[in-house]
């Protein structure tokens, strides 16, 4: 099959997708809304198509003139705020920004689309590269995913942004979700649900084989000055506005450490976030906390195989895949108690649930599972069946080939079902 992807080609939860197609032999064509290098994707055709904030991911090269510069300030000013206190604000000024480029970036995929002339179009996002694919209107079938908090989250929080996903999901031919929510989600939104539909999780599932290749595990403990015997507790999550509340991360550690000095976190891609090091002064937690620079996949595996629990304080959110790979790893996952994570996690039983806005409750359920050892070794043994049993990336990745080749086998496709224009 010749399938073009529309993508953030950087996101790692992207590559793991659209590698398995391009592994399997099929002819693949990506239009990445982000600058990324061509030998990202050996034996993939890569072309971009990118905005005003998210060329804010690549330095500017010697080139670019003083206007373009001044058109960039923008975005620039907020990528510095997202790290403050007006978090909320930010994300809603990165929002605008990306959506008043919709229908210019649309057009541009449209007409890659119409030379390249693919069988499968697959947008693996649903704002904003679903909703430029739904407008781009490709003769061939138009396959939409959704992931994370696309629907908890962009499509009830933005009016403007609400109606192009309903047009969207309306126009689509076929839908991948990340969790069972999304899907009842989707029908609420305008995705007929006897259109053909799959649950994966992320990036098509969970590698098993790499977490058991002890000879490529770096020692993260010692790179990080992790003492080798203290109870870890990771949080892989990183900053995101809009989805994970680290004040509760940062609180909760505060309260461990009071009752359990000996207890050390680690908390991914914060190292140099301004937000990050003043919550650990403020609450004098710096001997007890690590903040990490963001981490290869080798490493990411290797400190959750070396954690004793794994905290994600979620409030919109897909099925991560953080905590797919904890719950491959054997960390016991402590996480927001929402829809979409309950799908995985039985409190008490695999892991623990609590309000994301409850550090209190974080606290209480880490100490509580560090005293417990049975628990944490039934859960980590639960688990790794859950996972491979559900989550397993070359079998999730057979499904979605699969619904690629009924689409193509399929008579006729409707297209022209996006009515109306972006605002």
């Amino acid at each position: 099959m010749r399938i073009c992807f529309v993508a953030d080609a950087r996101s790692p939860t992207a590559r793991s997708w659209i590698t398995y197609f391009v592994e399997r032999g099929h002819d693949v064509r990506i239009i990445s809304t982000y600058p990324v290098s061509s030998d990202s994707y050996s034996g993939a055709t890569v072309m971009e198509v990118t905005s005003l904030t998210s060329r804010q991911a690549a330095p500017p090269s010697p080139e670019e003139n003083r206007s373009v510069r001044i058109q960039q300030l923008m975005p620039s000013l907020v990528s510095k705020v997202r790290v403050g206190r007006f978090a909320e604000v930010a994300l809603a000024i990165q929002h605008w920004v990306e959506r008043s480029e919709v229908r210019r970036r649309s057009i541009a995929i449209q007409n890659i689309i119409r030379r390249i002339r693919p069988d499968v179009v697959h947008a693996l996002r649903l704002p904003f590269e679903g909703i430029m694919a739904a407008i781009a209107d490709p003769a061939a079938p138009l396959v939409l995913s959704t992931w994370g908090n696309d629907l908890t989250l962009f499509a009830r929080r933005f009016a403007v942004t609400c109606r192009l996903i309903r047009r969207s999901l309306d126009r689509a031919d076929a839908l991948l979700a990340d969790c069972q929510r999304d899907i009842i989600l989707a029908s609420q939104f305008g995705f007929a649900p006897q259109k053909p539909w799959l649950v994966i999780p992320g990036g098509g599932g969970v590698q098993l084989d790499l977490f058991g290749d002890a000879a490529m595990t770096p020692d993260v403990r010692a790179c990080f000055s992790i003492p080798a015997n203290a109870p870890l507790v990771c949080n892989p999550r990183g900053f995101r506005p809009g989805g994970v509340r680290n004040d509760t991360f940062f609180r909760a550690a505060a309260l461990t450490t009071k009752a359990r000095p000996d207890v050390i976190f680690a908390a991914v891609g914060m190292r140099g976030n301004a937000v990050a090091e003043r919550w650990t002064a403020s609450l004098g937690i710096e001997g007890s906390m690590r903040l990490l620079p963001t981490l290869s996949r080798a490493e990411m595996f290797a400190l959750l195989k070396t954690s004793d629990i794994m905290v994600s304080p979620s409030e919109h959110d897909g099925t991560p895949n953080t905590l797919l790979e904890s719950m491959t790893a054997g960390a016991f996952p402590i996480c927001g108690d929402i829809e979409s994570v309950r799908e995985w996690i039985t409190d008490g039983v695999n892991g623990k649930l609590r309000r994301a806005s409850d550090p209190e409750g974080f606290a209480e359920a880490i100490l509580s599972a560090l005293a417990d050892t049975a628990l944490r070794a039934s859960a980590a043994e639960k688990n790794r069946r859950i996972v491979q049993e559900r989550a397993e990336y070359s079998s999730c990745m057979q499904r979605a080939e699969k619904l690629y080749e009924n689409l193509l086998s399929r008579p006729e496709v409707p297209t022209g079902a996006f009515s109306g224009k972006p605002e």
